[in-house]
């Protein structure tokens, strides 16, 4: 019986798996042959190498990306893993095989260069998204952005693309067109991809993490339960001048939430001091789901969500609101 679930869990995940591979060869496909190559425009990557190939002999776009993944692909399959590479191998073909078949079924936009780098780059950069989401790849510079990640990890993919992309967009302008009009409208696209990229993997989860510390922990953490039903974590913390011991209030929130958690702190204590920060991701029990972890039902608060909330008396049967942490 195990067996079986085993296998339909594998199955369910590979099937997920080809229709983010279509999804997103779709996507990159029409922003690089229905926007990009007829703009001329130089892109990134491989895709971009072989652009040029294509605009100066006529080569398909798939088949050339796919050749030129295969020197990459063995220098890095050590650094990358196995399955990663064999995720990516089938990511490949999909991609290459949808950038020469199936793009030219669709219509090529003719118009305006500004227009056509923007959806170059917004389709593109959805595309590429959803790949990386799914734990795979579409080669090439993939390879080489990915291992990079792996030796710095924090790094985020979209800044490594940048770096990356400009250099080879500055070739394909020098080769294809040599105008800096081409360069401009290729740095707006390689611009927009990595934005996009990381708004799709890491911004649509972010939040805001709050930071309070104040002569009125307990007061504030009520305060913000009543008002956005926020529970709170309280950190211990010393003075490095006064020597004095207080507690810090840590709140996760969503960006909405944290005007009205500001609000809510200023009327307990002027003069409290709040550090708000920039959340990518929040995962958990009243955020996003962690992988792997059911969502809770909707109108529920559950103990990670409320955190150590002061105003909802512990349950004895639940040590997790005790130890769940912070998120």
């Amino acid at each position: 019986m195990k067996l079986r679930h085993t296998k339909t869990w594998y199955l369910k995940k590979w099937s997920a798996d080809i229709v983010m591979d279509v999804l997103g060869g779709i996507l990159i496909a029409i922003g690089t042959y229905n926007f990009a190559a007829m703009a001329r425009f130089p892109m990134s990557g491989l895709t971009g190498i072989s652009l040029i190939f294509y605009h100066l002999f006529g080569l398909p776009i798939g088949r050339t990306v796919l050749l030129l993944n295969i020197p990459i692909a063995l220098l890095c399959f050590r650094i990358l893993g196995r399955r990663f590479f064999l995720r990516s191998v089938r990511t490949i073909l999909i991609t290459s095989l949808i950038l020469d078949y199936a793009a030219p079924l669709f219509p090529v936009y003719t118009g305006d260069r500004m227009l056509a780098a923007i959806c170059t780059g917004v389709f593109s950069g959805l595309g590429y998204a959803l790949i990386y989401m799914r734990d795979s790849s579409t080669g090439g510079e993939d390879f080489i952005m990915l291992s990079i990640k792996a030796l710095h990890p924090h790094l985020s993919l979209g800044k490594i693309s940048f770096v990356l992309d400009a250099a080879i967009v500055l070739l394909g302008t020098l080769i294809i067109s040599g105008d800096i009009d081409s360069v401009i409208y290729g740095m707006i696209v390689t611009f927009l991809m990595a934005l996009v990229m990381d708004k799709v993997m890491y911004g649509i989860n972010a939040g805001k993490l709050a930071l309070i510390i104040t002569c009125h922990a307990r007061e504030a953490a009520e305060r913000i339960d009543e008002t956005t039903g926020r529970g709170c974590t309280f950190l211990k913390a010393e003075g490095s001048y006064s020597r004095e011991e207080k507690d810090v209030v840590m709140c996760a929130c969503s960006n909405k939430q944290m005007y009205r958690i500001r609000n809510a702190v200023r009327e307990i204590d002027p003069d409290a001091f709040i550090i708000i920060m920039e959340s990518n991701e929040v995962l958990g029990e009243g955020f996003q789901p962690a992988p792997g972890q059911p969502s809770a039902p909707a109108g529920t608060h559950s103990p990670a969500a409320r955190q150590v909330s002061p105003s909802v008396p512990p349950d004895p049967g639940d040590a997790s609101r005790e130890t769940s942490g912070c998120l």
